[in-house]
């Protein structure tokens, strides 16, 4: 049974940095894709960033102040966050996927950018 844990939230003031953590653990093999999502009160879940094997991608919100990247532990991720900004504050989700299979999300971990 694979579980999603993700760990590192908190409160930060603006312009601080926060590193989240995730890992995924019940599976042999490595996901093909790892990355990390966000939802804000009243909004939709948004794409933050994610990396395969071949790329990485982000979202234009977040280009040049965070960064994903994979653990030496297999199916380990974080996001690196630096220069906050109070509308970073969210939920932020670790997805784990494969291509044709089901993804798998954490629960959750807040991020809150305030002063």
């Amino acid at each position: 049974q694979v579980q999603v844990v993700e760990s590192g939230g908190g409160l930060v003031q603006p312009g601080g940095s926060l590193r989240l953590s995730c890992a995924a653990s019940g599976r042999m093999f490595s996901f093909n894709a790892m990355g990390w999502y966000r939802q804000a009160p009243g909004k939709q879940r948004e794409l933050v960033a994610s990396l395969t094997s071949s790329s990485t991608n982000y979202a234009d919100s977040v280009k040049g102040r965070f960064t994903i990247s994979r653990g030496n532990a297999r199916n380990t991720v974080y996001l690196q966050m630096n220069s906050l900004k109070p509308e970073d504050t969210a939920v932020y989700y670790c997805n784990a996927a494969n291509p044709g299979e089901r993804s798998y999300w954490g629960q959750g971990t807040q991020v809150t950018v305030s002063s």
